[in-house]
C-alpha cells in the first residue's frame, strides 16, 4: 500500500502545480528579483517596504509584535509565552487575559503553518510546552465561519490602498458514505491523501470509524495550504467598499504598506462593514497573493500575478528608501538568518 500511496501522491503533485516545490515555482520570480535588485542596487530592497515590520516581513519577524500594532477590536486575545515558563503561570495569565480553551498555539516566529496547533485543553497545552523551548504565542480561537486572506498594498504617498487578492480557505474535510472507514476516506481524497502520515498519527483512534452517509468531519483546523486547506480564488469579493475597510484598518499601522491579512469573519456582511473582522496574522513582504493556489488557476496566470506584485513591492520599497528608510545590509541579513535558525532549532522537537 505504501508504494501505491507514494505513486498516487507523486502523480498528484506532478499534475497540480500548486504542489510543486517552492524552488521550482519561484525560479522565474528569482530571476525577476535579481533584475529588481540590480535596479535598486540592493539584494534586500524589499526590507524597506514595511518599516514597521522586521525585515519588512520576509523572515524572522515576531508575530506578536506585529499584531500589537493592530487595533485591539480587530485582533484575538493573545498571550506571548516567554520560555521557560511553568504551566501554572501560563494558565493564570490566560485566565487574566480572558482566554479560554480551545486556543491556537503557534511559534512567535514561524511560517506556512509550521508548528501551529489547535489546543483543546490544559493537558494538550502541557504537551506543547514540554516540547517548545522557545517563545510561542497563545491566541484565542476565533470560531467564525469564514477564513480569508486579503492582500493589501498602499503606496507611501497615497491615502488609499488597493486589495489585489482575496483567497477563501476551505478546510480539509471528510464526508462519510456510510460504508467507508475514516482511513479509507482519507486515501480516497487526493488532498487528504497528501496529509496521510500526519492524519494517521493525529487520528489513530478513528481510523476504523465509519462516518455516516452525509456526515462531515473537519480534520485539519489550521488554514494553511501546507496542511491540506484548499485555497479558492475570492477575487470576486473585491469591491471599493472592501478596500475602504482595509484602508481604515491599515492606515493606523504606521510603517505598513504591503502584505496579507489572514482573517476570520462570521459573514460577508461583517467583512464589508469591517465590524466583525478578526485578524489572525498580518504577513509582510514574504506573503503571497494566495488566490493563485486555487486548483483551477493556470500557472502562467499565476506568474503574471507574482511578477505584478513584485513590481509593486519594488516601487513601494524604492519610495520608502527615497524617504530615508534604509535597506537591510548583508550583515543584518546574516544575523537575522542565524537568529531564525536558532529559534527553529529550539522548536524543532515539537
Amino acid at each position: 500500500m505504501i508504494s501505491r500511496l507514494q505513486y498516487l501522491n507523486f502523480w498528484t503533485r506532478l499534475t497540480h502545480w500548486e504542489y510543486w516545490p517552492f524552488e521550482v515555482v519561484y525560479f522565474p520570480v528569482l530571476l525577476y528579483w535579481l533584475w529588481l535588485s540590480l535596479k535598486s542596487r540592493s539584494f534586500f530592497f524589499f526590507s524597506a517596504a514595511n518599516p514597521a515590520i522586521e525585515t519588512g516581513g520576509m523572515m524572522g519577524e515576531s508575530k506578536s509584535r506585529i499584531l500589537q500594532k493592530i487595533d485591539k477590536q480587530h485582533r484575538p486575545e493573545m498571550l506571548l509565552v516567554a520560555m521557560p515558563m511553568d504551566s501554572s503561570t501560563v494558565l493564570q495569565q490566560m485566565r487574566d487575559s480572558g482566554i479560554v480553551f480551545p486556543v491556537i498555539a503557534k511559534p512567535d516566529i514561524g511560517e506556512r503553518g509550521w508548528k501551529v496547533e489547535k489546543i483543546l485543553d490544559a493537558q494538550q497545552l502541557y504537551a506543547y510546552m514540554n516540547e517548545a523551548k522557545a517563545d510561542f504565542l497563545i491566541q484565542e480561537y476565533v470560531d467564525y465561519e469564514l477564513e480569508l486572506g486579503v492582500f493589501y498594498y498602499r503606496f507611501p504617498d497615497q491615502p488609499n490602498g488597493i486589495i489585489s487578492s482575496v483567497v477563501i480557505k476551505e478546510f480539509l474535510t471528510l464526508t462519510g458514505d456510510g460504508r467507508s472507514t475514516f482511513e479509507a476516506l482519507v486515501l480516497q481524497d487526493p488532498r487528504a491523501r497528501l496529509q496521510y502520515s500526519a492524519l494517521k498519527q493525529r487520528y489513530a483512534h478513528r481510523l476504523n470509524e465509519v462516518l455516516a452517509e452525509g456526515e462531515s468531519s473537519m480534520i485539519m483546523p489550521i488554514g494553511n495550504h501546507s496542511r491540506g486547506t484548499k485555497f479558492l480564488n475570492g477575487d470576486y469579493l473585491i469591491t471599493p467598499q472592501l478596500a475602504r475597510v482595509f484602508d481604515r484598518i491599515s492606515r493606523p499601522i504606521d510603517g505598513f504598506y504591503y502584505g496579507r491579512f489572514d482573517i476570520r469573519c462570521s459573514s460577508l456582511s461583517d467583512l464589508y462593514t469591517g465590524s466583525g473582522i478578526r485578524i489572525l496574522e498580518l504577513n509582510g513582504v514574504g506573503a503571497e497573493p494566495a488566490h493563485i493556489y486555487d486548483p483551477r488557476f493556470p500557472v502562467m496566470k499565476a506568474y503574471r500575478v507574482l511578477f505584478q506584485h513584485w513590481s509593486v513591492l519594488y516601487r513601494i520599497s524604492r519610495a520608502n528608501n527615497s524617504n530615508g528608510v534604509a535597506y537591510m545590509s548583508l550583515r543584518e541579513v546574516i544575523e537575522r538568518y542565524k537568529a531564525l535558525k536558532r529559534y527553529r532549532k529550539q522548536m524543532v522537537t515539537l
